[in-house]
C-alpha cells in the first residue's frame, strides 16, 4: 500500500511554491523569544520592550463605519462606506469584509487586487469594491441585487504586515408590499365584517384602520405570517355596524423607510342586515316545507327497507364466501408484519449498540494538537495547532530528523504508551485525507507505506473511496459521508477503531500488538489545480459524549 496520492503508489518528490506570510504580531513573539533566551537582560526590560513595540504596532490606524444602520430595497442595490483614520492608503493592505465569522467572506481585497476563492456561494457575482477613495483610505463595499438573506451585520475588516482593525456595520433590507385590498367578508355581530390585506414585506409592517378624520379605529382581529420567501403578509379586520362611521381607510406602513400603503372603502347602508315580515313569512314557510319533505322521507325509507332485507341476504352469503379468503390473507398479512417488526428491532438493537460503542470511546476524549517539528514544509497550522492544510508554497524551515520530507504528513504532539484515548477531526467535504496513529519510530524521509506492518494504522479517502489501509486494502461501505471522523485508541487491547460521528456508525477497527510510542497521524490532502485545500480540524470533544462541537 502507498503513501495518500493522486495515483495511489508513491508520494509527489516535490512540491512548487513558496510560504505564506506569517503576520507580524507573531514575529514579534518569535523575536522576543529568541531574544529573552540568549539576552543578559533583566526580564522586565524586554517585556516593556515588548509592551511599547505592541503599542506601536497596534496604534497604526483605526476602522471608521457609519453611526448609523445602512438602509436598502430588496432587489437593488447597497453601499456600505468604510475608511481608515487618519486616511491612509490601503492598496497594499488586505480589505476583508465578512458576516459571522472571519472566514464568511463576503468581498476579498489582498495584494493589490480582488480575491474570489473564499467568498461565500451566496455573493458570487453580486459585489463591487469601490476603490477610488483606496489612495485615502475609503474602500465601500456595493451589493447588487440585494436580498433578504444580506440583513445583519458586516465587518469591515483592515490588515497591514504589523497590525489589524475592524469596524461593525448593519443592513436592513426594506420591501414595499402590494397595494392594500379591502374586502367585505360576510356578517358578524349585527354589522359587516370588512378585511383588509396587502402582501410582500420586509419587515414586518404595522397596520391600523382610520377614520375619514383620521383618528385610529379598533380591529376585530389582526394577522401577520412569513410566506416561504421570508416576506411577511398582514391582514387585519373590523367590524362596521349601521350606527358607526362607514366611511374609513386601512394603512400598512413600513416601520423602517416609514413609508405606507393606504385604501379607503364606504359601506353603504343597504348591505348592514334587516329583518323584514316578509323574511319571516318565508322562514315559517320554509318549515312546513321540511316537516312535509320529511314525512315523505319517512315512506320512501319504509318501502326502501323491505328491498334492503332481501339484499342483506344476499350479502350474507357473499361475505360468508369471501370470509374464508380474507382469513388466509389476513394470516399472510400478519406474519410478514411479525418478520419486518423482528428486522426493525433487530436494526434498532443494532443501531443502539454502536451508539453505546461511540458514546463509551467518547468518555476516554483527550486534547490533541499537532506537532510543527514534524510537519512537512508545505503544511500550514493554525496558532492553536488545531489545524492543518496543504499550502501553495514551501516554507523555509530546518530538515531536522523528525520532519517528515516528502511526505505531506504532520504527527500530534502527544504519545501514548498505555492507556484508552480518543479524539475527533473535521474532514468536511474534503476529497482526500487520512487519519489514524502510528510508531513514534517510523521513518520521516523519503516514500512512506501505511500499513500495519510499516507501523500505520490508518483509514483515509482517495479518489472518492473509502478504505482501511490493511495489506491489502479493505473497502469501507459508507452511506453517510462522514464530515467529522472519531478516533478511539485502546493500547492494551491493541486496537485502534474509527467512527462516522455524523450518523454514529463504526467504520473499521484495526487489532494488532502494540509496543512503545503511539502518535496521532495527519494527512490534509493535496491542493485540486487553482484551489486551496480546506483544513483538517481537531474538534474538542464535549463533556457529555455525544455532541459535536465542531465549529
Amino acid at each position: 500500500m502507498g503513501a495518500p496520492c493522486r495515483d495511489r503508489n508513491s508520494w509527489a518528490a516535490s512540491f512548487q511554491g513558496a510560504a505564506e506570510q506569517v503576520i507580524m504580531k507573531r514575529r514579534i513573539f518569535s523575536f522576543f523569544h529568541s531574544f529573552t533566551v540568549s539576552s543578559s537582560l533583566p526580564g522586565y526590560v524586554v517585556f516593556f520592550i515588548a509592551l511599547h513595540i505592541h503599542d506601536l504596532a497596534s496604534a497604526q490606524f483605526t476602522v471608521t463605519g457609519p453611526g448609523h444602520p445602512i438602509t436598502a430595497s430588496l432587489g437593488g442595490e447597497a453601499v456600505l462606506p468604510c475608511h481608515l483614520s487618519p486616511r491612509m492608503s490601503a492598496e497594499n493592505m488586505e480589505v476583508r469584509w465578512f458576516r459571522f465569522q472571519y472566514h464568511s467572506v463576503v468581498h476579498l481585497y489582498q495584494e493589490g487586487q480582488d480575491q474570489y476563492e473564499e467568498q461565500m456561494l451566496e455573493y458570487y457575482g453580486r459585489t463591487e469594491l469601490l476603490k477610488d477613495g483606496i489612495t485615502n483610505g475609503s474602500v465601500s463595499l456595493r451589493i447588487h441585487h440585494v436580498q433578504l438573506s444580506d440583513h445583519g451585520q458586516y465587518t469591515c475588516f483592515f490588515q497591514t504586515s504589523i497590525s489589524y482593525e475592524e469596524a461593525i456595520l448593519e443592513l436592513m433590507v426594506s420591501a414595499m408590499g402590494s397595494d392594500t385590498h379591502i374586502s367585505v367578508d360576510g356578517h358578524q355581530d349585527g354589522g359587516i365584517r370588512v378585511v383588509c390585506r396587502s402582501a410582500g414585506w420586509h419587515p414586518e409592517p404595522e397596520a391600523q384602520w382610520r377614520d375619514h378624520h383620521g383618528q385610529l379605529l379598533p380591529s376585530a382581529s389582526e394577522k401577520i405570517s412569513k410566506d416561504t420567501n421570508g416576506l411577511f403578509q398582514t391582514q387585519i379586520s373590523i367590524v362596521i355596524t349601521e350606527d358607526s362611521n362607514q366611511n374609513l381607510s386601512c394603512s400598512v406602513r413600513n416601520p423602517l423607510v416609514n413609508q405606507e400603503k393606504i385604501s379607503t372603502v364606504f359601506i353603504a347602508e343597504l348591505f348592514f342586515p334587516r329583518v323584514s315580515p316578509w323574511l319571516v313569512t318565508l322562514g315559517v314557510i320554509l318549515a312546513l316545507l321540511a316537516l312535509l319533505i320529511a314525512l315523505a322521507s319517512y315512506c320512501f325509507w319504509r318501502q326502501h327497507r323491505a328491498k334492503e332485507m332481501l339484499r342483506s341476504d344476499l350479502e350474507r352469503q357473499k361475505e360468508t364466501l369471501q370470509s374464508d379468503l380474507e382469513r388466509q390473507k389476513e394470516m399472510l398479512r400478519s406474519d410478514l408484519a411479525r418478520q419486518k417488526e423482528e428486522h426493525h428491532e433487530e436494526k434498532g438493537k443494532l443501531f443502539t449498540e454502536l451508539g453505546l460503542e461511540l458514546r463509551r470511546a467518547q468518555l476516554y476524549a483527550v486534547d490533541v494538537t499537532l506537532d510543527p517539528d514534524t510537519a512537512h514544509p508545505k503544511l500550514v497550522l493554525s496558532e492553536d495547532r488545531k489545524r492543518v492544510r496543504l499550502g501553495d508554497k514551501r516554507q523555509d524551515l530546518p530538515n531536522n530528523p523528525e520532519r517528515f520530507d516528502p511526505c505531506p504528513c504532520v504527527l500530534g504532539a502527544e504519545g501514548f504508551t498505555g492507556g484508552r484515548r480518543y479524539w475527533e477531526v473535521e474532514v468536511g467535504d474534503k476529497p482526500e485525507w487520512a487519519l489514524g496513529v502510528c510508531r513514534e519510530s517510523v521513518s520521516r524521509k523519503g516514500q512512506v507505506t501505511l500499513t500495519p506492518e510499516d507501523g500505520y494504522w490508518a483509514v483515509w479517502l482517495c479518489d472518492g473511496e473509502y478504505e482501511a489501509l490493511t495489506s491489502p486494502s479493505t473497502p469501507l461501505p459508507v452511506s453517510v459521508r462522514p464530515s467529522q471522523v472519531g478516533i478511539f485508541l485502546d493500547y492494551e487491547a491493541g486496537e485502534v477503531s474509527f467512527y462516522n460521528v455524523t450518523d454514529r456508525s463504526h467504520l473499521f477497527t484495526f487489532t494488532d500488538t502494540f509496543s512503545g510510542t503511539l502518535r496521532p497521524y495527519f494527512y490534509p490532502g493535496v491542493n485540486a489545480a487553482g484551489t486551496k485545500a480546506a483544513p483538517l480540524i481537531i474538534c474538542p470533544v464535549p463533556a457529555q459524549a455525544g455532541g459535536n462541537l465542531c465549529p
